[in-house]
This record gives C-alpha cells, structure tokens and sequence, in this order.
C-alpha cells in the first residue's frame, strides 16, 4: 500500500485579498511535510469556475511549484480534462513532459472529461463528445511522447506531421489514469490498460465487486498507452489524532464540509439529456454521506480517528484490492493548518510502518521511478 495526498484546494468565502494565496501557501507547506514523512505522492484535480470548492485550474502550476520544493514525491496531474474546449492535445502532451522532466522523471498523468455543467457549459463543451474526445485524447497523447514525428487524423483532432517535444523522462511514458467518478468508468480503465483513479465512497464489498471487475477486464485489455497500468488508486479523507473521537469528529466535520460544497455542484445530466452522462455520478453519493450519516457514528470507509481504527480501515481496503489511498487533508479550510500536520506526522509515525513492507504492483514497463 502507497499513501499520497490529492488537492482540490477549496477556498472558503469571504474572499480577502490574500484569502486564495493563503490557502495555496498551506498546501504547499503540507506538500513539503508529506514528502519529509515519506508520503509517495501529490495529486492536483483541474477545475473551472467552481467557487469555493475548487480554485485549482491550473494544477500544471501548482504541481510544477511542489516539484521544485520536494526532492522524492511523486506529481499527479488528477486529471487532464480531455475536452478539446479545455485542453489541446499537443499541448497537453507538452506539458506533461515538460513537468516529467524538470520534476526528474516523477509525473503520473490523469485523464478525464468533466463531469459538471458549471465547467462544461462555460467552456462551451458539447456534453454529448466528451468521452468521444476523451477515448481520442487517451490514445494519441502516449504516441506523441514515444513517436519521433506524429501526424494524425481523426474524428475531433487532426495534425500534420511534427516533432512534438520535449520527450518525458520516463521510459516509454508516465503511467497513465482514468478518473473513475462513475459507474462503469473502471471497465473503460480496464479496456484501455489505465490505472483506476476513484474515490473510494461505497461499502468496502461494494468496492471489492467493482477492483474484482477491472482485474479481470485488464488482462484482455488494448493498452492505449506502451504498457498496462493495472494499479487501483483511491481517494479518501485523512485525521489521524491520539484520541479516537476528537480525531473521529474532526474528521467527520472535514468529510461533511466537502461534501457539502460538492452538493452545491451542478451535474451535466441534470441541466443536458445526454446518453453521454448516464448517471449523476459521484455527487448522489457526496449527498448522501453530506446528509444521511446516522449521528455519533463513523462511516466504515473514511481514514479518520486514532491511528488504531485509520490502520483497520486501511487494512480493509488493501484485502479488498487497493493500491494507493490519497489523502484529502482538509477542506475550505475546516481544519485548522496545525492540526493537519500534526495529523501527517502522526500517521507516517504510527499507521504507515505497518504497511512499508507490503509488496508492489509495478505497472509493466514504468521507468525512473515509474509507479
């Protein structure tokens, strides 16, 4: 088991003048500390527009500035909107090298393709093309990184041949994801030879059913990409306090507070009837837990409490089939920012040893440091 920490970075109103630069200092400062403690990993989701629950849209930057102020963790772009309205393909394949090769070879590449009609319909996406471009995206950014001179043409992109640089550092390419939010989107993963990047909201045998899915799938899979990721990496919350309820508590306050602000967000399905978007997603889930948490008890899933109760839940995802667990710390600011390094600290000092030894997958064919 590898753990990580995944950013939103949600700003809460009101909006000072330094309000948003604060908030952006704090995650830098967490960045550091989780490299220090051994952490194996940052991730950075791209947003647009969404006040207060995401200021991040341009997580090239912000994880370009925690490469330069970290010396071993691993920089995830979680994800790359592959929607022609948000991202050109060339030039995410660019910047993606580029990251790869100033961050010495340290970069795991997302993919996917926006799920909220607050982002899409001010881009002026069509929700209908979406995955269209996205399965497109997904298959020519791999060859513009390892193909000397590319040309194309296709359904959403086209382009003559040209030398597309720089290269990464890893060879033949980053490991490569897909955003899982969705029912479904983890078999889209497995066909392609994409590593699972979801969040891990569901009962743990509910998620055991869908990790035991995307295995048997990825064995049959056309990798989009030179080598198969099979990796299955998950996003949680994380406070880790000496004391069972305090940090049981903080955490539930933490959890309830994203929540929240991801009720306020506005789905694609439920502004555009789009056969493209079959379902809400995430966010019914993120109601429910925002709403439905009987209380005085602590939701099975959720890596909150003393280090004792966060090592048994994480145990319970491992046997249920999870790789990686990134951790989001904090959210609008509920946590106050010493707490959630003395939450780090705690947790690389008394749950992370117990997993250290734990072997492994390695995605067939990563390099400099790969997965």
């Amino acid at each position: 088991m590898k753990f990580g920490i995944f950013y939103e970075i949600s700003v809460p109103r009101p909006w000072g003048p330094t309000t948003e630069y604060e908030v952006y200092q704090n995650c830098l400062e967490q960045v550091r500390l989780a490299d220090e403690l051994g952490f194996d990993q940052v991730w950075a989701v791209e947003h647009h527009f969404l006040e207060e629950y995401s200021h991040c849209s341009a997580p090239e930057i912000f994880l370009t500035a925690c490469a330069m102020q970290t010396k071993n963790i691993r920089i995830g772009r979680g994800i790359v909107v592959c929607v022609p309205q948000f991202n050109n393909p060339i030039k995410a394949a660019e910047v993606a090298a580029t990251m790869d090769l100033v961050s010495g070879g340290r970069l795991e590449f997302g993919t996917g393709r926006s799920a909220t009609w607050t982002e899409l319909g001010g881009m002026g996406a069509d929700p209908d093309e979406t995955k269209k471009t996205w399965d497109e995206w997904t298959r020519i950014i791999p060859k513009m990184w390892t193909q000397e001179r590319f040309g194309y043409q296709g359904r959403a992109f086209s382009m003559p041949q040209r030398t597309i640089l720089p290269k990464p550092l890893q060879k033949p390419h980053p490991p490569m994801w897909v955003a899982v939010t969705s029912p479904g989107t983890e078999l889209d993963a497995a066909d392609r030879g994409m590593g699972s990047l979801g969040l891990t909201f569901g009962g743990f045998r509910e998620q055991e059913k869908k990790i035991a899915e995307y295995r048997r799938r990825i064995k049959y899979c056309e990798p989009v990409g030179s080598f198969v990721n099979e990796q299955v990496n998950t996003v949680n919350f994380l406070m880790c306090h000496p004391d069972l309820q305090y940090g049981a508590k903080t955490g539930q306050r933490l959890a309830g507070t994203f929540n929240y602000m991801a009720e306020q967000l506005l789905a694609a399905r439920q502004a555009y009837p789009t056969r493209s978007y079959p379902n809400l997603g995430l966010l019914p889930a993120l109601r429910r837990e925002a709403t439905s948490a009987p209380e005085g008890s602590i939701p099975e899933g959720l890596c909150i409490g003393n280090p004792d109760r966060i090592v048994e839940v994480i145990k319970n995802w491992e046997s249920v089939g999870v790789d990686r667990i990134n951790f989001l710390l904090n959210a609008a600011e509920t946590v106050p920012q010493q707490e959630v390094l003395d939450s780090m600290r705690l947790f690389a000092k008394e749950v992370m040893p117990k997993f250290a030894d734990k072997k492994q997958p390695v995605a067939a064919g990563s390099a400099a440091g790969g997965s």
